[in-house]
């Protein structure tokens, strides 16, 4: 392939990965798909509607995926969560942190995303604290910290760290069969689950749990198939074109975050380039004001106060570096990473869902104690 040639691959890579975004954006703004507000409906009201909004989007994206791997499309062992290194405490102390933070913040990373698309001012300062938060906790004095002390703990796993892995392993099948025949019995069962609350039928639970399941799929096709390149022409190796890991990537928003806000401040230095993750950042935020416009849900909100302010600038804190620890938010390990039956995603959303639990009754707490 020849570099013009690449150039406009990369391009077409941008650019799908951008609309990918931009629905995932307004698909969230319209159906108020949020995993924070789903924890928080089913501690404080009972109720588990966008829980299961969440349960189908993840069982569809884990099928689709499953799909995509079976037919060839991609290569799940290039994935960004594909490793031989089982790092299980950060995925649990990083999702406890994030899980807690998003309760403070008022929502996870994508959540912010889209408050901000809808006007709302807090969202934007949230966004620039997690960024800087993560971008430290990716190369900064917390990386120092993330290094020397949970990363410092983990299991070498000669036949992978996913569930995949191990059940090929145990079963003595090829990869790709274990993981549809997974993909399946898990993703179907949340599928079945979400579905046969007869409360739950509405077009719009549908739209959130398919639609937002399928831009994550449609994320890993764009990054591991459209952006795959066998042999770069500079390099002479396999490369996947407009990713930060230079491996195969889907839809996560809290060290894009940091990326976005990278590509900002350097915009001048040529080295600095758009990648699907800076991309995805702008996407969301367009593609939910655009909901927002549309739908008259547009509207500026500010901070009510002090302590409103600190928590959110809290939570901001600990979204970021618990986002970057375990190596994903609600939607990059929530979604993306346990689309691929990684065993470190799975960890990280049971780390997410205690932080958010114990946030939410702190919250309670301090409540009770100011009537």
């Amino acid at each position: 392939m020849h570099s013009t040639a690449l150039s406009a691959l990369t391009v077409q890579v941008l650019w799908a990965g951008f609309l990918v975004s931009m629905v995932f954006g307004a698909i969230t703004q319209r159906t108020r798909f949020c995993t924070m507000g789903a924890i928080s409906d089913v501690v404080s009201y009972g109720d588990w509607t966008r829980m299961r909004q969440w349960g189908m989007a993840v069982g569809v994206a884990m099928i689709g995926f499953s799909i995509l791997a079976y037919g060839g499309w991609i290569n799940p062992s290039k994935s960004i969560y594909a490793s031989t290194r089982w790092l299980w405490l950060s995925a649990l102390v990083g999702g406890f942190l994030f899980g807690f933070g998003m309760v403070l913040g008022s929502g996870c990373g994508s959540k912010t995303l889209v408050r901000i698309g809808s006007g709302n001012l807090k969202a934007f300062v949230v966004f620039l604290v997690m960024g800087v938060a993560a971008f430290a906790t990716l190369k900064g004095i917390t990386a120092v910290l993330r290094v020397a002390t949970v990363e410092r703990v983990g299991i070498e796993l000669s036949q992978g760290t996913t569930l995949t892995d191990w059940a090929a392993s145990a079963l003595g099948v090829h990869a790709t069969v274990a993981g549809m025949a997974l993909s399946l019995v898990i993703g179907g069962g949340l599928i079945l689950w979400a579905s046969r609350e007869r409360s739950f039928r509405h077009p719009e639970n549908y739209i959130a749990g398919v639609g937002i399941g399928g831009a994550v799929i449609a994320m890993w096709w764009v990054s591991g198939n459209l952006g795959h390149v066998v042999e770069h022409p500079e390099t002479l190796q396999e490369a996947f074109l407009a990713t930060n890991s230079g491996r195969m990537e889907a839809l996560s928003f809290t060290a894009p975050m940091a990326y976005a806000l990278d590509w900002i401040i350097l915009f001048s230095d040529r080295s600095k380039v758009l990648t699907l993750a800076v991309v995805s950042v702008l996407g969301v935020i367009a593609g939910s004001a655009v909901q927002a416009v549309v739908s008259g849900d547009f509207r500026w909100e500010g901070f009510g106060g002090t302590e409103d302010l600190a928590n959110h600038l809290i939570g901001a804190m600990l979204m970021g570096i618990g986002g970057v620890t375990a190596m994903g938010c609600t939607v990059g390990q929530g979604l993306s990473g346990i689309s691929t039956l990684s065993a470190s995603s799975f960890l990280a959303v049971a780390g997410i869902m205690l932080g958010a639990v114990m946030a939410l009754r702190y919250q309670n707490w301090r409540l009770e104690r100011a009537v």
